[in-house]
């Protein structure tokens, strides 16, 4: 119950204290893309259970016409303002409205996923369905010491540093970890 107060009090005051950044990128999204600002797409949180999870638009909008497409390093479907957002972690601020709904963490036991690439995952590491048992975050270990997958093979390896939180979650942990992630966008350094 603490992690919930805590996570609900800061992303309540990180969204009045962003709120300026927030509306600057809002205006810039809106004249760059003819108005569209959030993009909204299903992961699975908690428990399994599905919910909305938002972003800035970084990708075109035709980005998955094909179906479900990772990011890859120079995605040709990601804009010249999406390349920017995703390098400082901008377009992620949405995700701020999640925790406070309670839907992630700040630190969580990974990223929250699409259905898509978790039914793959657990085909070949079923181990992966105990990282939903707690709530997903805005960052997790996963995310600091490896950075974004590319491909289910990546997640897999993702997937060894996350399983590594729940042997051992406490509150200076989520600590260490939280600083990890603020210098890697600071430095705008890591995986995207």
């Amino acid at each position: 119950m603490l992690k919930r107060l805590v996570d609900m009090v800061v992303a309540f005051l990180a969204i009045l204290l962003l709120s300026p950044l927030f509306l600057l990128l809002f205006i810039i999204m809106a004249l760059s893309t003819g108005g569209t600002i959030f993009y909204k797409q299903e992961r699975i949180g908690y428990k399994g259970i599905p919910f909305t999870m938002y972003k800035l638009v970084s990708m075109r909008p035709d980005a998955e016409k094909d179906g479900p497409k990772l990011w890859v390093e120079g995605d040709e479907r990601q804009t010249k303002l999406g390349e920017f957002m995703r390098k400082h972690r901008f377009d992620e601020l949405p995700q701020l409205w999640n925790i406070l709904k309670g839907d992630m963490s700040f630190v969580g036991s990974t990223r929250p996923e699409r259905k898509f690439y978790i039914d793959q995952i657990v085909k070949v590491a079923p181990e992966y369905l105990s990282l939903l048992e707690v709530k997903p975050g805005l960052v997790s270990i996963g995310i600091v010491e490896y950075g974004y997958a590319s491909s289910v093979e990546q997640m897999l390896e993702r997937m060894k540093f996350d399983l590594q939180y729940l042997s051992n979650p406490s509150p200076f942990r989520d600590l260490q970890i939280l600083m990890k992630a603020f210098w890697r966008v600071v430095l705008a350094k890591g995986k995207k």
